[in-house]
């Protein structure tokens, strides 16, 4: 299973092509997906997330689309109706049993289509509609059993399609695949199909396939026959694991034939060489896994094919292989690989002179073989992963034509000068993974056109001065191993042309670069001990000549044990071409502010394993280009640094494993150009100071914050593991600032408010309160309908009493015989004070107020008039008598509203305008008692004294 995912991800990589180089650009939040953009346009990886359905969420221009390793069930209609522009589409290793007709109906553009290792049983006639520039449809580990007559009709320009193990029963069912127009290769690899056999005589008699690769591996047909030209452009056969009986009688039929896979075949050894006599053309040859047969001689029968170039052989163990190699002399490549060889016999091979391509690989090989030195046209020589313990001088003396030598993963210890000698169009020499403890003098004068050479892993511990001083032409060069303990000073002399260089360096150095003037990217391991105290103070100096620098990558292994290995303003001063600068474990804090002074080209910076937590944001102020920035790994806690910094250029920022608890998301807007955002593994806190941050992650339509949805919760405890951004915000939309000002503002007005009514409308509010009071009882009391118990109730102030007991009594009861209520005489004991006054007022047919100054600063005088007045207006007759002890101003009425507006509409009688006549006053009174019960504003006007004062 494994295996297959491999090889179907493996297709899907090698059919994006360019695509794989990234612009660096993406774009917005999804849901279950990161987007990567391409040259070509959106790249969508969503595989292995657990999806039932096809997210909603992916663009209408993405290019491609991974969905593999889900638990889809199926496609509907809707799921890629917009995706016009998608050309690759990877539905591999899901459960999709059914798909819509019309499903790809808008996938105009679409090319690649995966959907192996799923439930699919039947091709139906429309399941392709739409998919007219399809070039590659994998089908692979479905339980396709029928497949209809039109169902590529749609997709003409159909290339290759992948069938393998499926439930597929006989030739018959890949009629339709085998009629496309266009049909390169069709593979039908499956151990349990095809009972019947693979005839000619199966397909439609004027079918002419257009197919060129016929896969048709570990499968368990009968026979293989062609007895006429049904596929006239057929190049290559696999049959391999396969057991079929062989029946080509015309031999024509096949003339186009150019390979011929036939690893671990169950033919038996006269199929096999009837195959192999049958095809006058082959050119390439697989025999892998074939010792039973090679023991025959069978490598006697391929051998004698005239046209034969490459020749396979890898997975075979007999011992006897190679020296069944001898008439083999016409081969260009030679593939011996995992064959247990230890040693290859003289002579086996020797007659190749037109060998170019030798593969030697995982063998137990302990020298060169001596053959390899008359194959003067040898270009290609692989020997890894072998035994070989040392290179002679004779090795590789006549082999001038070699360009590429692989010798890695052996047991090399030493390296002669004379070695490579030979080897003057050498270009690529691997000799990593070997015991190398030194080099000598082996590179002092070549191979002068090496272009790469690889040491690295080996036991190195000192690289000479000069060491490569033969490699005029050398552009990669790879020195990195954990055991150099020095490095001297030039150590790179005559590297002229040197491009890239990846060295480890000890604790201390000396060596420097300066004839490395085209050097281009550098890498540097360094290894500290526990004897490391602090780098050489000269030590930047070694970087002065590194005028061509664009790469710079500085990885520190080990504890620092509190002193820095850093990299100085100084180191970088000389590499004011730098655009990528990369720092691992080499600061024990932030770098001074002035590091980059010199490097205003900088794009892309990277800081790993540093305590990145005092941050100076000067340190970004010289690289303004910056595009890339990378701080994972560094303890920052928080992104406030980036508002004191304009970063316009800065496409992509990385802050995995820091330590960032809230982000404010104001941050970003000094970041314009933001569209790739990693924040993985930092202990977020899921409360309202991230609800700004939450929002801008959902809506903002530029910067894709990769894995967002995964984002997990530390903080609070209740919220921990809990995902980000699904921590409810609404409740964070009240702005407390905001709610404080209006809260402030509120209390001001109303003390204001408060203040200025108490000073100018006192009384007006008093007055209208004990109004209020009046009306009510005198609803309740108007209900009750009480007896008139009192001919009038008198109303006046207890400073008012003498007058009232000297004054009044005498003449009104004793003289007159009224009866009269008086509150400190006839008011129930016991009953609450208002309960009283309306009792007495509605139970009297008169109310008389006796006003004075004190009277109306009276609350309960107060409440006694209201009461009275209520049921003046209220009933609407004469029942009030209003005396006035004192001449009283309207003005000092006013605050009085109820009583200033009786004395406007009423004539009322003045006890001082009585003078000495207070029999007429009281005659008066006595004529206001008589009156009866008429309406208030009809009756005549029988009380004397001033109106409307």
């Amino acid at each position: 299973m494994a295996a297959d995912r491999g090889s179907a991800w493996h297709l899907l990589l090698s059919s994006l092509g360019l695509l794989v180089h990234l612009d660096a650009t993406f774009s917005y939040l999804l849901k279950n997906c990161t987007s990567d953009r391409s040259l070509a346009g959106e790249v969508l990886d969503c595989s292995g997330r657990g999806l039932v359905t096809v997210p909603d969420d992916i663009p209408a221009d993405a290019c491609s689309v991974n969905l593999m390793c889900n638990l889809l069930g199926q496609i509907n209609k809707k799921d890629f109706g917009k995706m016009s522009q998608l050309k690759i589409l990877c539905l591999t290793d899901n459960h999709i049993a059914h798909v819509d007709d019309g499903s790809f109906v808008h996938m105009v553009s679409l090319t690649n289509l995966y959907m192996g290792q799923n439930n699919l049983t039947n091709l139906t006639a429309n399941l392709l509609q739409g998919l007219s520039n399809l070039r590659l449809l994998d089908l692979r580990k479905n339980k396709i059993q029928f497949i209809h007559g039109s169902t590529f009709k749609f997709s003409s320009v159909l290339q290759t399609v992948l069938l393998d193990d499926n439930h597929l029963r006989q030739v018959a069912d890949i009629i339709p695949v085998l009629q496309l127009p266009l049909l390169h290769r069709i593979s039908v690899v499956c151990e349990n199909w095809f009972s019947s056999s693979f005839q000619s005589e199966d397909f439609p008699a004027n079918m002419s396939s257009s197919l060129k690769v016929l896969d048709m591996s570990s499968s368990n047909i009968d026979k293989f026959s062609i007895t006429r030209r049904a596929f006239p452009h057929l190049q290559t056969i696999d049959l391999s694991l396969a057991t079929l009986k062989w029946d080509i009688p015309d031999e024509t039929s096949l003339r186009n034939i150019i390979r011929l896979h036939l690893s671990h075949t169950k033919l038996s050894f006269k199929e096999i060489q009837k195959v192999l006599q049958s095809t006058d053309s082959l050119v390439h040859l697989r025999l892998n896994s074939m010792d039973r047969w090679i023991k025959r001689g069978l490598m006697v029968t391929a051998c004698r094919i005239p046209t034969l170039q490459v020749l396979e052989l890898y997975y075979n163990h007999g011992p006897n292989l190679s020296a069944q190699l001898a008439n083999c002399s016409h081969l260009r490549e030679l593939d011996l690989s995992d064959t247990h060889m230890m040693l290859m016999p003289k002579g086996s091979i020797q007659s190749m002179k037109l060998l170019q391509n030798l593969k030697l690989k995982a063998n137990f090989l302990k020298k060169v073989p001596d053959d390899i030195r008359s194959l003067s046209s040898l270009e290609i020589l692989s020997v890894d992963s072998n035994s070989i313990s040392e290179l002679g001088c004779e090795d590789f003396r006549n082999t001038t034509r070699l360009t590429e030598l692989y010798l890695s993963s052996n047991h090399i210890t030493n390296l002669n000068w004379c070695t490579f000698e030979s080897l003057t169009g050498l270009k690529i020499l691997d000799l990593s993974l070997n015991q190398l403890w030194e080099l000598g003098d082996v590179f002092q004068t070549g191979p002068q056109k090496l272009e790469f050479l690889y040491l690295n892993d080996n036991p190195l511990a000192i690289l000479e001065k000069r060491s490569f001083k033969g490699l005029k032409c050398l552009k990669y060069l790879d020195v990195v191993t954990k055991t150099i303990s020095r490095v001297t000073q030039r150590a790179f002399d005559g590297l002229n042309n040197l491009r890239a260089l990846r060295v480890s360096f000890p604790c201390y150095f000396d060596s420097d670069f300066r004839h490395l003037q085209r050097l281009e990217n550098l890498t540097l391991y360094f290894s500290v001990d526990g004897s490391f105290q602090s780098p050489p103070t000269n030590h930047h100096r070694a970087f002065f000549h590194l005028n061509s620098l664009k790469m710079f990558t500085f990885i520190c292994s080990g504890f620092h044990h509190g002193m820095p290995f850093d990299v100085p303003m100084e180191q970088l001063q000389a590499m004011r071409h730098l655009e990528d600068f990369t720092a691992e474990n080499a600061y024990i804090s932030a770098p001074d502010p002035s590091t980059f002074q010199a490097n205003p080209r900088l794009k892309r910076l990277t800081f790993g394993k540093t305590d990145l937590s005092d941050l100076d944001p000067e340190l970004f102020r010289p690289i303004p280009d910056l595009q890339v920035l990378d701080l994972s790994n560094s303890q920052i806690k928080s992104l406030d640094f980036l508002k004191l910094v304009e970063l316009p250029a800065l496409t992509h920022l990385t802050l995995s494993n820091n330590e960032i608890t809230v982000i404010n998301e104001t941050v970003f807007q000094s970041l314009p150009a933001l569209v790739y955002l990693k924040l993985d593994n930092n202990p977020f806190t899921c409360d309202c100071s991230n609800a700004g941050f939450i929002q801008w992650v959902k809506n903002n339509n530029q910067t894709q914050v990769v894995n967002g949805y995964q984002l997990t919760c530390s903080f609070p405890v209740a919220e921990q593991g809990n995902r980000l951004l699904n921590f409810d915000i609404q409740s964070c939309w009240m702005d407390l600032s905001f709610l404080c000002f209006l809260c402030s503002t509120g209390l001001v007005t109303l003390t204001l408010l408060t203040s200025f009514i108490f000073h100018f409308l006192r009384w007006q509010l008093v007055y209208t309160f004990y109004l209020l009071l009046a009306f009510l009882y005198d609803s309740r009391k108007k209900k009750k309908g009480t007896a008139h118990l009192y001919d009038a109730f008198v109303s006046y102030n207890v400073h008012d009493e003498a007058w009232v007991y000297h004054e009044m009594l005498p003449v009104l009861e004793g003289e007159q015989g009224w009866r009269l209520c008086l509150h400190h005489r006839d008011f129930q004991p016991g009953r609450p004070i208002m309960e009283n006054i309306t009792d007495a007022i509605y139970g009297s047919r008169k109310t008389i107020c006796v006003i004075s100054r004190r009277y109306l600063q009276s609350e309960w005088c107060s409440r006694e008039i209201q009461v009275a007045s209520f049921r003046l207006f209220d009933e609407q007759k004469d029942v009030l008598v209003l005396l006035f002890l004192e001449d009283i101003p309207a003005r000092q009425l006013s605050p009085f509203h109820r009583m200033r507006k009786l004395v406007k509409r009423r004539t009322y009688l003045s006890w001082p305008q009585a003078g000495r006549h207070h029999g007429v006053f009281w005659q008066n009174v006595r004529r206001a008692l008589e009156t009866g019960d008429a309406a208030a504003d009809d009756r005549a006007e029988l009380l004397t004294g001033p109106a409307g004062r």
